[in-house]
Protein backbone atom coordinates (compact mmCIF):
# COMPACT_ATOMS: atom_id res chain seq x y z
CA UNK A 1 0.00 0.00 0.00
CA UNK A 2 1.41 3.50 -0.73
CA UNK A 3 1.99 5.76 2.39
CA UNK A 4 0.10 8.60 0.41
CA UNK A 5 -2.75 9.26 -1.32
CA UNK A 6 -4.00 12.53 -2.71
CA UNK A 7 -7.08 13.26 -3.80
CA UNK A 8 -9.56 16.14 -4.90
CA UNK A 9 -12.83 16.88 -2.97
CA UNK A 10 -14.88 18.20 -5.99
CA UNK A 11 -17.74 21.07 -5.59
CA UNK A 12 -20.32 21.27 -7.89
CA UNK A 13 -23.93 23.13 -8.87
CA UNK A 14 -25.11 20.44 -10.68
CA UNK A 15 -28.72 20.85 -12.67
CA UNK A 16 -31.40 19.17 -14.45
CA UNK A 17 -29.31 18.59 -17.92
CA UNK A 18 -26.16 15.74 -17.88
CA UNK A 19 -24.90 17.83 -21.01
CA UNK A 20 -24.16 20.61 -18.54
CA UNK A 21 -23.34 19.02 -15.55
CA UNK A 22 -20.60 16.82 -17.84
CA UNK A 23 -19.08 20.22 -18.62
CA UNK A 24 -18.66 20.92 -15.47
CA UNK A 25 -16.89 17.95 -14.08
CA UNK A 26 -14.61 18.22 -17.34
CA UNK A 27 -14.04 22.07 -16.34
CA UNK A 28 -13.61 20.94 -12.68
CA UNK A 29 -10.90 18.27 -13.62
CA UNK A 30 -8.88 20.78 -16.21
CA UNK A 31 -8.67 22.94 -13.31
CA UNK A 32 -7.40 20.33 -11.10
CA UNK A 33 -5.10 18.87 -12.94
CA UNK A 34 -3.36 21.95 -13.83
CA UNK A 35 -1.27 21.74 -10.89
CA UNK A 36 -1.23 18.56 -9.04
CA UNK A 37 -1.94 14.76 -10.23
CA UNK A 38 -4.58 13.56 -7.68
CA UNK A 39 -5.26 9.73 -7.30
CA UNK A 40 -8.95 9.93 -6.55
CA UNK A 41 -11.18 12.78 -7.61
CA UNK A 42 -14.50 12.65 -5.19
CA UNK A 43 -17.67 14.17 -6.77
CA UNK A 44 -21.28 15.06 -4.79
CA UNK A 45 -24.31 13.61 -4.84
CA UNK A 46 -26.04 14.32 -7.82
CA UNK A 47 -23.77 14.92 -9.66
CA UNK A 48 -24.52 13.70 -13.50
CA UNK A 49 -28.37 14.77 -12.65
CA UNK A 50 -29.95 17.12 -10.19
CA UNK A 51 -33.32 16.93 -9.96
CA UNK A 52 -34.34 21.06 -9.54
CA UNK A 53 -38.21 21.02 -10.11
CA UNK A 54 -39.88 19.13 -7.39
CA UNK A 55 -41.88 16.08 -8.92
CA UNK A 56 -40.51 15.83 -12.32
CA UNK A 57 -39.80 12.18 -13.36
CA UNK A 58 -36.32 10.93 -12.53
CA UNK A 59 -35.88 8.98 -15.84
CA UNK A 60 -32.20 7.09 -14.26
CA UNK A 61 -29.02 5.75 -16.25
CA UNK A 62 -28.56 2.59 -17.21
CA UNK A 63 -24.99 0.76 -15.66
CA UNK A 64 -24.20 1.44 -19.98
CA UNK A 65 -24.89 5.44 -20.29
CA UNK A 66 -23.23 7.23 -22.45
CA UNK A 67 -22.42 9.44 -19.83
CA UNK A 68 -20.51 7.01 -17.90
CA UNK A 69 -18.19 6.56 -21.44
CA UNK A 70 -17.55 10.47 -21.45
CA UNK A 71 -16.25 10.29 -17.73
CA UNK A 72 -14.61 7.19 -18.62
CA UNK A 73 -12.50 8.71 -21.11
CA UNK A 74 -11.80 11.44 -18.80
CA UNK A 75 -10.45 8.75 -15.85
CA UNK A 76 -7.96 7.55 -18.61
CA UNK A 77 -6.84 11.20 -19.64
CA UNK A 78 -5.92 12.05 -16.61
CA UNK A 79 -5.33 8.55 -15.22
CA UNK A 80 -6.95 8.69 -11.95
CA UNK A 81 -9.85 7.59 -9.88
CA UNK A 82 -13.45 9.05 -10.51
CA UNK A 83 -15.80 8.75 -7.87
CA UNK A 84 -19.16 9.63 -8.67
CA UNK A 85 -20.57 10.32 -5.71
CA UNK A 86 -23.85 9.74 -6.80
CA UNK A 87 -26.93 8.97 -9.77
CA UNK A 88 -29.67 8.06 -10.07
CA UNK A 89 -29.03 4.19 -11.62
CA UNK A 90 -31.63 1.61 -12.94
CA UNK A 91 -30.19 -1.47 -11.70
CA UNK A 92 -32.20 -5.14 -12.08
CA UNK A 93 -34.96 -2.73 -13.19
CA UNK A 94 -35.47 -0.56 -9.92
CA UNK A 95 -34.10 2.80 -9.35
CA UNK A 96 -31.16 3.64 -6.72
CA UNK A 97 -29.05 6.37 -5.90
CA UNK A 98 -25.89 4.98 -6.36
CA UNK A 99 -22.30 5.93 -6.11
CA UNK A 100 -20.04 4.78 -9.26
CA UNK A 101 -16.44 4.68 -9.33
CA UNK A 102 -14.51 4.71 -12.42
CA UNK A 103 -10.81 3.46 -12.88
CA UNK A 104 -8.00 4.71 -14.57
CA UNK A 105 -9.17 2.36 -17.26
CA UNK A 106 -12.05 3.19 -18.02
CA UNK A 107 -13.81 1.14 -15.92
CA UNK A 108 -17.44 1.85 -14.93
CA UNK A 109 -18.12 -0.10 -11.58
CA UNK A 110 -21.61 0.42 -9.77
CA UNK A 111 -20.49 0.22 -6.31
CA UNK A 112 -22.68 1.31 -3.68
CA UNK A 113 -26.43 2.23 -2.95
CA UNK A 114 -27.51 4.41 -0.65
CA UNK A 115 -28.65 3.27 2.44
CA UNK A 116 -30.80 5.42 4.38
CA UNK A 117 -33.12 7.66 2.02
CA UNK A 118 -34.24 11.41 2.43
CA UNK A 119 -37.45 11.07 4.10
CA UNK A 120 -37.95 14.34 6.13
CA UNK A 121 -40.04 17.34 7.08
CA UNK A 122 -38.54 20.54 8.02
CA UNK A 123 -40.82 23.06 9.55
CA UNK A 124 -42.25 25.72 7.46
CA UNK A 125 -41.05 23.13 4.62
CA UNK A 126 -43.06 20.70 1.99
CA UNK A 127 -41.65 16.92 3.22
CA UNK A 128 -38.99 15.57 0.86
CA UNK A 129 -39.35 11.80 0.32
CA UNK A 130 -36.35 10.30 -1.71
CA UNK A 131 -37.94 6.89 -0.99
CA UNK A 132 -41.03 7.38 -3.13
CA UNK A 133 -38.60 7.64 -6.04
CA UNK A 134 -35.50 5.63 -4.98
CA UNK A 135 -35.16 1.93 -3.34
CA UNK A 136 -33.03 1.24 -0.31
CA UNK A 137 -29.42 0.07 -0.98
CA UNK A 138 -28.68 -3.48 1.49
CA UNK A 139 -25.37 -3.31 2.33
CA UNK A 140 -22.28 -1.40 3.30
CA UNK A 141 -19.43 -1.15 0.63
CA UNK A 142 -15.65 -1.21 0.67
CA UNK A 143 -13.66 0.02 -2.39
CA UNK A 144 -9.75 -0.16 -2.81
CA UNK A 145 -7.80 3.12 -4.70
CA UNK A 146 -4.08 1.98 -4.34
CA UNK A 147 -3.95 -0.51 -1.76
CA UNK A 148 -6.45 2.62 0.27
CA UNK A 149 -9.42 0.81 1.85
CA UNK A 150 -12.60 3.13 1.24
CA UNK A 151 -15.61 3.02 2.64
CA UNK A 152 -18.72 4.63 0.83
CA UNK A 153 -21.96 6.79 2.54
CA UNK A 154 -23.96 8.99 0.44
CA UNK A 155 -25.39 12.32 2.60
CA UNK A 156 -28.08 11.55 4.52
CA UNK A 157 -25.96 8.13 5.74
CA UNK A 158 -24.18 10.70 7.89
CA UNK A 159 -26.23 10.88 10.38
CA UNK A 160 -26.35 7.03 11.00
CA UNK A 161 -23.46 6.31 13.59
CA UNK A 162 -23.95 2.53 13.40
CA UNK A 163 -22.90 2.37 9.20
CA UNK A 164 -19.52 4.66 9.96
CA UNK A 165 -18.81 1.75 12.84
CA UNK A 166 -19.20 -0.82 10.70
CA UNK A 167 -16.55 0.80 8.42
CA UNK A 168 -14.29 1.73 11.41
CA UNK A 169 -14.21 -2.00 12.54
CA UNK A 170 -13.19 -2.87 9.32
CA UNK A 171 -10.26 0.04 9.56
CA UNK A 172 -11.07 1.96 5.97
CA UNK A 173 -8.31 4.42 5.73
CA UNK A 174 -11.00 6.86 3.89
CA UNK A 175 -14.89 7.43 3.78
CA UNK A 176 -16.68 9.13 1.43
CA UNK A 177 -19.64 11.34 2.06
CA UNK A 178 -20.82 12.50 -1.26
CA UNK A 179 -23.58 15.48 -0.81
CA UNK A 180 -26.61 17.53 -1.37
CA UNK A 181 -27.45 19.27 1.99
CA UNK A 182 -30.15 21.87 2.21
CA UNK A 183 -29.13 25.28 3.17
CA UNK A 184 -31.16 24.70 7.08
CA UNK A 185 -29.45 21.67 7.67
CA UNK A 186 -26.46 22.28 6.14
CA UNK A 187 -25.76 25.23 8.53
CA UNK A 188 -26.50 23.14 11.49
CA UNK A 189 -25.37 20.04 11.24
CA UNK A 190 -22.59 19.57 8.27
CA UNK A 191 -19.32 20.30 9.59
CA UNK A 192 -20.27 18.59 13.23
CA UNK A 193 -21.32 15.13 12.02
CA UNK A 194 -18.58 14.93 9.62
CA UNK A 195 -15.78 15.64 11.99
CA UNK A 196 -17.74 13.34 14.90
CA UNK A 197 -18.16 10.64 11.97
CA UNK A 198 -13.91 10.83 11.68
CA UNK A 199 -13.03 11.03 15.35
CA UNK A 200 -15.38 7.62 15.63
CA UNK A 201 -13.79 5.94 12.40
CA UNK A 202 -10.52 7.06 12.94
CA UNK A 203 -10.31 7.73 9.40
CA UNK A 204 -10.38 10.38 6.70
CA UNK A 205 -13.35 11.77 5.25
CA UNK A 206 -14.35 13.30 2.24
CA UNK A 207 -17.35 15.43 1.68
CA UNK A 208 -17.92 16.33 -1.59
CA UNK A 209 -21.02 18.49 -1.83
CA UNK A 210 -23.88 20.29 -4.19
CA UNK A 211 -23.29 24.25 -3.62
CA UNK A 212 -24.92 27.37 -4.56
CA UNK A 213 -28.21 28.18 -6.33
CA UNK A 214 -29.60 25.35 -9.40
CA UNK A 215 -31.70 26.65 -11.73
CA UNK A 216 -33.36 23.57 -13.39
CA UNK A 217 -33.97 24.02 -17.58
CA UNK A 218 -37.45 23.16 -16.59
CA UNK A 219 -38.12 25.84 -14.00
CA UNK A 220 -37.51 25.24 -10.64
CA UNK A 221 -34.88 26.10 -7.89
CA UNK A 222 -33.00 24.78 -5.18
CA UNK A 223 -30.33 25.85 -3.00
CA UNK A 224 -27.57 23.68 -1.74
CA UNK A 225 -25.52 24.57 1.07
CA UNK A 226 -22.08 22.94 -0.29
CA UNK A 227 -18.68 23.64 1.92
CA UNK A 228 -17.29 20.45 0.50
CA UNK A 229 -14.19 19.42 3.36
CA UNK A 230 -11.88 17.14 3.84
CA UNK A 231 -11.76 15.94 7.16
CA UNK A 232 -8.35 14.28 8.99
CA UNK A 233 -8.93 10.77 11.58
CA UNK A 234 -8.36 13.45 14.41
CA UNK A 235 -11.04 15.54 13.46
CA UNK A 236 -9.37 18.60 11.98
CA UNK A 237 -10.43 20.45 8.48
CA UNK A 238 -7.85 19.69 6.14
CA UNK A 239 -9.42 21.07 3.13
CA UNK A 240 -12.74 23.04 2.06
CA UNK A 241 -14.75 24.62 -0.34
CA UNK A 242 -15.17 27.98 1.49
CA UNK A 243 -18.13 29.07 -1.28
CA UNK A 244 -21.50 27.87 -2.39
CA UNK A 245 -20.27 27.47 -5.84
CA UNK A 246 -18.18 25.20 -7.47
CA UNK A 247 -14.91 24.65 -6.62
CA UNK A 248 -12.01 21.93 -5.25
CA UNK A 249 -9.48 21.58 -3.10
CA UNK A 250 -6.45 19.07 -3.36
CA UNK A 251 -5.19 17.10 0.25
CA UNK A 252 -2.46 14.80 0.50
CA UNK A 253 -3.72 12.01 2.62
CA UNK A 254 -0.90 9.63 4.56
CA UNK A 255 -0.78 6.66 6.22
CA UNK A 256 1.19 7.85 9.61
CA UNK A 257 -1.51 10.33 10.45
CA UNK A 258 -4.19 7.48 10.59
CA UNK A 259 -1.99 5.04 12.18
CA UNK A 260 -0.45 7.83 14.71
CA UNK A 261 -3.92 8.85 15.65
CA UNK A 262 -5.54 5.12 16.01
CA UNK A 263 -2.02 4.78 18.39
CA UNK A 264 -2.78 7.11 20.69
CA UNK A 265 -6.49 6.28 21.26
CA UNK A 266 -6.49 2.51 20.27
CA UNK A 267 -10.49 2.07 20.27
CA UNK A 268 -9.85 -1.34 18.05
CA UNK A 269 -8.79 -2.70 21.09
CA UNK A 270 -11.62 -0.89 23.58
CA UNK A 271 -14.74 -1.62 22.32
CA UNK A 272 -17.73 -3.60 24.36
CA UNK A 273 -20.47 -4.00 22.40
CA UNK A 274 -20.81 -6.56 19.05
CA UNK A 275 -22.01 -5.43 15.85
CA UNK A 276 -25.91 -5.57 15.75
Amino acid sequence: MSSELVVAVAQMTSIDDVDANLMQIESLLENIFKAHKPRLVGFPENCLYMRVKEGEKIHGFAPDDEAFHKVAELAKKYDTHLHLGSVPLKLEGHLYNSSVLITPKGEVKPTYQKLHLFDIHLEGQKPIRESDVFRHGQRPSIIEVDGWKIGETICYDIRFAELFSQYARKEVDLIMVPAAFLVKTGEAHWEILLRARAIESQSYLMASAQGGTHQGINGGVRETYGHSLMIDPWGSVVGQVEKRSIGFSVVTLTKERIDGVRRQIPMKFHRRLPVA
